[in-house]
């Protein structure tokens, strides 16, 4: 009573307000009725759910005549779900029509009724009908106030990569919870495989996570908190979905060998693709290890300079290669052929053509300079003594004749184009201007014995009257052709598996001053990784064309998707040894595991999304045995180099060599 006293007093006694006549407007109703009541900005009713009412708000409880303060003791309750009474002050304005309930701090997500009793009156003595209100407090959120993962404060939202391999996390929420309760909705998995873990409750707002086992290195792991704990904790939680990437496995997976014994290996494996996936009828080698009938063009030019080498090297005998030879090129003869240029896919059996899409259905000038190089090579390689050999070289001699490199400048312009189909003509209309793949292609088109083109051609078309100069720098090196840092990295091998960079030059360029830079500029990206994917180093780089784990993509530094194909560093082997080697040796023992099979690295793998190719595909397969030999031997460069008409074809051009 004394606590309403000293309220009433601080106001200044409602009584004597009410002389005056425009201090109210009174009711002149018998009752007192209630206008409102609200919990901050809750207006709670008796009718409706009451819900998410804050805890620690001000009851506010508005009637329409003024209310009798002394009547208001024991006549409004606030009470727990027990039935207990909660302590309260009250405070009154507005003419005591406006009172302000003021109590302890509610708990969260618990029920609650407040009661205004019918012994409360007004001042003029009219008595409240009672009521009775119940509400639901609201419950804040689960929030995770910090992660730390082996001391170290993180980010989710940023990559985390180079995490030990028994990493110790901790979780550090704003309220209470139980271990327990996080284990039933907490999944940990690599690859949408289950990784066992384990929990320890730290204090109450502290739980501490740790696998099982040791995590396999070099491998995402992803670890969720599901969002609909909520309902075990009576918390609203967003979820967590936090991934992150273990460091190296930095022990050997294979026995270390010499490196000598090593570049052996991997040619010998590699190899393997192109005699297990020579075509049975036809000899030819299929686009992929999946391919099925289809055979490539430019793919079996590439195997064709693997023969050599496969025979060179004792991995099959000279016998076995030339029976092979006889059957690939008998096949070429009576294949689809449009003015003597293969297509780019043909079915390996019936030697008809596959179109590689609706308009290219004829000839490719490109992938048939990939094979008039194979061709040439192994030409060379034969002996003309030899009568079953000798009647290769005169079968070669005869598809090589029979190429009309001419009739690919559309009517005597001075540019090659790189398709003519006899179904849709030259509606492809891709002219082949540099710097690209195809510099062989103008090589191969300046030496033909019967269908050979102007150096005007290379000049006005190729070269685009010298606007395929660069000159610009990358990571202090200079690039004298191509694009901003040189593109893919397959432009520095296609043209270059038998034309002879070493001291080869023309108007525009020193070409292995050309290769040495285009590989190091690759590879300087790779140190710099300027989107941060997991994996990229000094000894992890090589960035080209090759599957990823959405498809297949030209990949590039101006096309990066964080991933690396080893036959970039390992085919830049000549260029660039002692950076080629470091990354073959990382390739070999560091991720043999996962990237070493049956005819030697997999195509390409993105550490960043967990992803590596189970395929082979032989233009990058043939570029890592061709190039391989030519760092050890040279020996296809020398080959191809002493062709008298591709010596012709680059004088004629205004190459020095």
């Amino acid at each position: 009573m004394d606590r309403i006293l000293l309220v009433i007093l601080s106001l200044g006694i409602a009584v004597a307000s009410c002389n005056s006549d425009d201090s109210i407007s009174e009711n002149n109703s018998k009752e007192l009725g209630l206008t409102y009541v609200y919990i901050g900005d809750v207006e709670l009713s008796t009718s409706l759910d009451n819900k998410d009412v804050k805890t620690d708000q001000v009851i506010e409880i508005r009637f329409d005549k003024s209310v009798d303060v002394v009547s208001v003791e024991g006549n409004i309750r606030l009470m727990d779900a027990t039935g207990q009474d909660l302590y309260l002050e009250y405070s009154f304005l507005n003419e005591n029509k406006l009172l302000k309930v003021h109590h302890e701090t509610l708990h969260e997500n618990a029920y609650y009724r407040l009661v205004l009793s019918d012994e409360l009156q007004s001042f003029d003595g009219a008595f409240f009908g009672g009521l009775e209100f119940s509400f639901l407090t609201f419950s804040s959120p689960l929030i995770m106030k910090a992660m730390e993962m082996d001391s170290v404060k993180l980010n989710p939202l940023h990559v985390i990569k180079d995490v030990s391999r028994d990493p110790s996390i901790v979780f550090k929420f704003n309220s209470s919870i139980a271990a327990n309760d996080l284990a039933d909705y907490l999944s940990f998995s690599t690859n949408n495989l289950p990784v066992g873990y384990h929990l320890t409750q730290v204090d109450d707002k502290t739980v501490s996570f740790s696998a099982n086992q040791k995590l396999m290195g070099y491998k995402k792991y992803q670890l969720r908190i599901a969002s609909d704990i909520e309902s075990r904790i009576g918390k609203s939680y967003e979820g967590l979905d936090f991934s992150f990437y273990t460091a190296l496995d930095s022990t050997y997976k294979f026995p270390e060998i010499s490196d000598d014994e090593l570049l052996t290996k991997i040619q010998a494996q590699t190899f393997k693709y192109f005699w297990d996936f020579a075509h049975p009828v036809s000899g030819l080698i299929r686009e992929r290890n999946s391919s099925g009938e289809t055979v490539t063009s430019g793919g079996s030019g590439f195997g064709l300079m693997a023969m050599v080498v496969g025979m060179e090297r004792g991995f099959i005998s000279r016998s076995e290669g030339v029976e092979q030879l006889h059957t690939i090129i008998d096949f070429l003869g009576e294949a689809d052929r449009f003015h003597g240029a293969w297509p780019h896919w043909l079915n390996g059996t019936t030697g008809k053509v596959i179109p590689f899409s609706q308009k290219d259905d004829g000839g490719d000038l490109v992938e048939t300079s990939f094979v008039a190089a194979g061709l040439l090579t192994v030409r060379q390689y034969l002996d003309s003594t030899v009568t079953n050999e000798n009647s290769l070289i005169a079968k070669i001699n005869d598809l090589m004749d029979g190429i009309q490199w001419d009739w690919y400048t559309r009517g005597g312009q001075n540019v090659l184009y790189w398709h003519w189909s006899p179904n849709y003509n030259w509606d492809m209309n891709m002219q082949i201007k540099g710097y690209n793949e195809a510099l062989l292609s103008y090589v191969m088109a300046a030496s033909s014995q019967t269908h050979s083109i102007a150096a005007e051609v290379y000049h006005q078309g190729w070269a685009n009257n010298g606007a395929i100069v660069n000159g610009e720098s990358y990571y202090d090196m200079q690039l004298p052709l191509g694009t901003a840092m040189g593109g893919p990295l397959f432009l520095a091998h296609y043209s270059f598996l038998g034309l002879d960079p070493r001291n080869l030059s023309d108007t525009y360029a020193n070409y292995w001053d050309q290769n040495r830079s285009h590989t190091l500029i690759n590879r300087a990206y790779c140190l710099e990784n300027p989107q941060g994917y997991v994996s990229y180093s000094q000894d992890c780089w090589g960035i080209t064309a090759s599957d990823n784990q959405s498809g297949y993509s030209a990949h590039s530094p101006t096309n990066d998707r964080g991933v690396i194909s080893p036959t970039a560093a390992i085919s830049s082997l000549p260029y660039t040894p002692e950076e080629s080697m470091q990354a073959i040796r990382f390739f070999y023992y560091m991720m043999g595991d996962q990237l070493w099979g049956a005819y030697g690295f997999y195509d390409a793998f993105n550490v960043t999304e967990d992803w590596v190719a189970d395929s082979y595909l032989a233009i990058d397969q043939g570029p890592m045995i061709i190039m391989i030999e030519n760092y050890r031997t040279g020996l296809l460069w020398d080959l191809f180099m002493s062709c008298p008409e591709v010596q012709e074809g680059l004088t004629k051009l205004g190459f020095s060599y």
